[in-house]
């Protein structure tokens, strides 16, 4: 494009806060909270993605006479822990045939299977023609640094038919996601669920105030007061959880906690549980206007139904009452199921550069695309209302 002029960065910092985030104001409902400057630098700035763990950042961005009008969030990775791409069959298969699948470059959030833009585009520009500069130079940047892949994880489905348009092959996979159908309130809700089903979750939604626990939503301000004692106890209730499974994983740590809380409080939202005052349980979220996304859950105390409350059933209502959309409760979660959440297509997009790899994984998802989109529109069919 005339007067086009692209770059590539080791850091979110090397950008503007306010040049980046002009990308997205125009379209608020697309570019979930995830895309924003301040949470891609709380990853990075806090040391929880970076070349040491796996994350380098390659982020790119499409300048015009000195404006940045597009840009899109990159980093190479050495393996496929924590960008919930679900590659790991693919890079086995390579490996048997002898053919490299690492470093790959991916273009999502770091430890986030959350849907939102990929590709972030000014207002008025021709989207579609950057969208497409930026991917041949993320092509160029594949060559150049020897990279094996170039994968864009969890665009929204209009972003999804672009990338294909520009030669990218889809893979289609689900979440469990809640969807408000402008429910008057929580009763409304419960109402369209079949009796014995709905009468579980009451006593469910009613455990908390036998067990002595209250539950609410902290947000705004009041976490902006003290993002640091915020972050410590929100990392002890998340450490306290992970530490417990055999397979948890901490993506992140305090002094990420501490700079989303800091840089996000119109975003970033915790549920709390306390019991006799004591901060027993939490659900670290954010927020748009359009969608509630959970992220992390943890707690110190064991009580029956305490975590459908805090990371499912509170929300639910918080969604009811603001008028929210959709509530992404992440990936994983078959006992979503059962409390009102159904399957929501997401989607992914590949470029394999060794032709090798490129041609099978494209027939392979040519064949798999329409039984899984099959399976999800019979599933709803079949269950119109879940658990009945």
């Amino acid at each position: 494009m005339s007067g086009l002029t692209l770059s590539v960065h080791g850091s979110i910092s090397e950008l503007r806060p306010e040049d980046w985030d002009a990308l997205l104001e125009h379209e608020p409902e697309r570019a979930s909270p995830f895309a924003r400057h301040a949470f891609l630098a709380a990853c990075e700035e806090s040391g929880c993605a970076t070349p040491r763990t796996g994350w380098a950042p390659r982020h790119l961005v499409a300048r015009r006479g000195g404006r940045v009008v597009a840009a899109a969030f990159a980093y190479v990775r050495e393996s496929s822990d924590g960008d919930f791409g679900r590659d790991w069959e693919w890079a086995a298969a390579a490996a048997r045939a002898r053919l490299p699948w690492y470093p790959k470059l991916v273009l999502g959030v770091p430890f986030t299977p959350a849907t939102g833009r990929r590709f972030l585009v000014a207002a008025g520009e021709n989207r579609a023609a950057l969208v497409r500069a930026l991917l041949e130079r993320a092509r160029r940047l594949c060559a150049e640094e020897g990279l094996h892949g170039l994968h864009v994880l969890f665009p929204g489905a209009d972003e999804a038919r672009e990338l294909e348009e520009a030669g990218l092959a889809l893979r289609v996979d689900f979440q469990y996601h809640w969807r408000n159908a402008g429910y008057a309130d929580p009763e409304a809700f419960l109402a369209a669920f079949p009796s014995k089903r709905r009468n579980a979750i009451r006593r469910e939604k009613a455990a908390p105030e036998r067990q002595g626990i209250a539950i609410r939503t902290v947000r705004g301000d009041e976490l902006s007061r003290d993002p640091e004692g915020w972050a410590r106890d929100c990392f002890a209730l998340h450490r306290a959880s992970t530490d417990q499974m055999a397979w948890g994983m901490r993506f992140v740590n305090r002094a990420f906690y501490a700079r989303v809380f800091a840089g996000l409080p119109d975003a970033v939202e915790v549920v709390e549980a306390r019991r006799e005052g004591r901060l027993v349980g939490m659900a670290f979220n954010l927020a748009s206007a359009e969608a509630l996304y959970g992220r992390y859950w943890g707690c110190v105390e064991q009580h029956p139904f305490l975590h459908f409350n805090v990371a499912l059933y509170h929300s639910i209502d918080e969604c009811i009452r603001r008028g929210v959309r959709r509530f992404e409760g992440g990936a994983g979660g078959e006992h979503k199921l059962a409390r009102g959440f159904e399957p929501a297509e997401t989607w992914s997009a590949h470029l394999l550069l060794d032709r090798r790899l490129d041609a099978p994984i494209r027939r392979h998802l040519e064949l798999e695309r329409p039984q899984r989109l099959e399976a999800v529109a019979r599933w709803r069919e079949e269950h119109p209302r879940l658990g009945g």
